[in-house]
């Protein structure tokens, strides 16, 4: 008996690998936690994108049936070479998007991407971010995905939205390479009052990990909008900020921007000042020689040395867009000083939170004072230039850790040469007087009980 007993222990162990001991299951009850969810598919979904037509890669708006749509750094996709379901797909480079420019009204609780690489393209990255308040600010769900293979492969998101809500696309490798988006899926609720699932916050790391956040976390200042139709306050989100762009006045209403270590890095400053592609076909964009023997310096509102953790990021402070004309003294003197406060603030374990614009109309330069400066004299010369910090310690959920003693930065300094000997300490202002000064509302995503209390104090640290 005990022969056959160990002959077939040893048959066992060379059919499988190992003899495996056998444990009966454990009757555990299991507790009853799971919640039924009513979805449907959402009207005119899946889209394929094959009634739309743009066979360019600059920024604008397509109709499909699910909706208006809008591409930056993409196009439609109809070669042999595209990959796609049907006869077309949007073919995405660079560190182009594809945006909803219409919300969900009865939210998203799951969300299907078919991707694939263009043609013999190596490999992309591309994130999903969210929107619940039509698009004044954003924010990353799921994982990045990297696509590696030509032929459509389905990713999927569980949004677990139950409020209006829209999505973007947003390949963020900053290669050459390229990919294609199609048939896109959503999986709405279906009951018109169903129970409340709780909106979905960041990964969690670390509470002493300093992260990349999102640049429009604490506002949309004008409540700027991806629309050509808002030609004055037409929003453009990059990976390294967000701003608001002035076509009139050739230059950002505002620019948005996230400071912590992790934007760091040994980048070189790439200098390479250049016309901004991304704004929609038929603008005239900004040239650097707009600047040229003017008196003023082409004055980045959110700063190269802001941006040296990799090559796309600080070449993205070099756009156009990010420029306003600043008298050399401000520039070099008190403006760079403040700046570099901020990035000290940084080393010392706080991360922040900045919004940066000009103001009004007429500054002095090194060639006297002059209201508009360009080939055709597009570009406004302001009055003052303005800047918003929010200091917060490192950590998570920054929106919500914000109150009536966290410490805000305003200042406000005359865009003029005479400003050379001044301390940037003698501009302080509140944010409530850049409010009246500029017409904005700053910081409002921050509780409004927060915000009356640290919109009126006067920083004095």
């Amino acid at each position: 008996m005990l022969k056959k007993l160990i002959l077939l222990v040893w048959t066992s162990v060379l059919l499988y690998g190992c003899a495996t001991v056998y444990t009966p299951p454990v009757n555990t009850p299991t507790p009853n936690t799971k919640t039924t969810v009513s979805t449907k598919i959402a009207q005119n979904f899946p889209e394929g994108f094959d009634q739309a037509s743009k066979n360019k890669y600059e920024n604008g708006l397509i109709s499909t049936n699910s909706g208006e749509w809008y591409l930056e750094n993409a196009m439609m996709g109809s070669t042999d070479n595209d990959a796609k379901v049907g006869n077309k797909s949007i073919r995405i480079k660079d560190n182009g998007l594809l945006r909803m420019n219409f919300d969900i009204s009865s939210g998203i609780y799951q969300l299907r991407i078919k991707s694939g690489l263009y043609q013999v393209d190596k490999s992309a990255n591309y994130e999903v971010w969210i929107s619940t308040n039509r698009g004044s600010s954003w924010q990353k769900i799921g994982n990045t995905i990297t696509v590696t293979d030509k032929f459509l492969k389905e990713n999927i998101f569980n949004i677990n939205i139950q409020q209006p809500v829209r999505f973007e696309i947003r390949k963020t490798d900053g290669l050459t390479s390229r990919i294609n988006i199609d048939d896109i899926g959503i999986s709405t609720y279906l009951s018109a009052n169903p129970a409340p699932i709780p909106s979905p916050k960041p990964n969690p790391s670390p509470k002493n990990i300093a992260t990349k956040d999102n640049n429009l976390l604490l506002g949309n200042p004008s409540n700027a909008i991806a629309n050509t139709s808002y030609s004055n306050n037409f929003l453009m989100v990059k990976n390294a900020y967000a701003l608001s762009y002035n076509k009139s006045k050739g230059t950002a209403n505002w620019v948005s921007w996230h400071v912590s270590s992790a934007w760091k890095g040994d980048t070189p400053r790439q200098n390479d000042f250049k016309p901004d592609s991304s704004l929609p076909q038929g603008w005239a964009a900004i040239s650097p020689r707009d600047y040229t023997d003017s008196g003023f310096d082409r004055g980045h509102l959110c700063p190269s040395d802001d941006r040296d953790g990799s090559v796309a990021e600080n070449q993205e402070t070099f756009l156009m867009t990010n420029m306003t004309p600043q008298a050399p003294e401000n520039n070099r003197g008190v403006w760079k000083s403040l700046e570099e406060y901020g990035r000290k603030l940084t080393e010392q374990g706080y991360e922040l939170y900045v919004i940066a614009g000009p103001a009004g109309k007429g500054g002095t330069g090194s060639n006297g004072t002059a209201q508009v400066i360009g080939n055709k004299n597009q570009v406004t010369v302001p009055a003052s230039l303005w800047k918003i910090i929010v200091v917060l310690p490192i950590g998570q959920d920054d929106l919500f850790r914000i109150s009536a003693d966290t410490r805000i930065i305003a200042v406000n300094i005359p865009n003029n040469n005479s400003v050379s000997n001044t301390r940037w300490t003698d501009y302080r202002v509140s944010v409530d007087a850049l409010e009246r000064l500029t017409g904005f509302d700053f910081l409002s995503d921050v509780p409004t009980d927060i915000q009356s209390i640290i919109e009126a104090k006067i920083d004095n640290q």
